[in-house]
């Protein structure tokens, strides 16, 4: 028994000793810089969180979100016009048109027997015409498109889609060429 105070004693020695030398440690200048910078650093990160759980911020981020869902839901929707016009071949019929009308303004430089006669002018406006409503129709889907984006915010999808729509036009004046 009294081996057992005596061990006891000497662990309660020891602890103290051990709980002293930290308190020296914890008084360096080291350590007491250390924990100054974690205290600093968790003042920080308590006012951004305090910040982020303003009103203005919630507000931010919910819109970022909505940002975010509907440049997802322009993206999707410019894909399916993209499909749809390659599907309808409006393009392709387009690009036809087209070169159709060229070979025929090209026809009117030759004195020969193929040379334009009132039929083939005729097919030529019946052709533009029908090259017309194709291009109305398209814009008519890039206004739709576009209007989409514009209730939803999402402005910067127009002038991409005019750019594609003059990406395809260029292509296609390129390909008559």
């Amino acid at each position: 028994m009294e081996e057992r105070k005596t061990s006891k004693l000497r662990d309660i020695k020891e602890t103290a000793s051990d709980a002293v030398e930290i308190m020296r440690q914890i008084g360096t200048p080291g350590v007491l810089e250390s924990l100054n910078k974690i205290q600093e650093t968790a003042s920080k990160v308590n006012e951004i969180i305090q910040s982020l759980q303003t009103p203005e911020m919630v507000k931010n981020i919910e819109n970022f979100r909505l940002i975010s869902e509907n440049m997802n839901e322009t993206s999707t929707k410019m894909k399916d016009s993209m499909q749809q016009l390659k599907e309808t071949n409006v393009i392709e019929e387009a690009t036809e048109v087209i070169k159709s009308v060229k070979g025929k303004i090209n026809s009117f430089s030759n004195d020969d027997e193929n040379s334009i006669s009132s039929q083939d002018i005729r097919e030529v406006s019946v052709t533009t015409k029908e090259m017309l409503v194709s291009i109305k129709d398209l814009m008519n889907e890039l206004t739709v498109t576009v209007a989409s984006s514009k209730r939803s915010g999402i402005i910067r999808n127009f002038k991409e889609t005019m750019k594609d729509a003059s990406n395809i036009y260029k292509t296609t004046v390129a390909e008559v060429n």
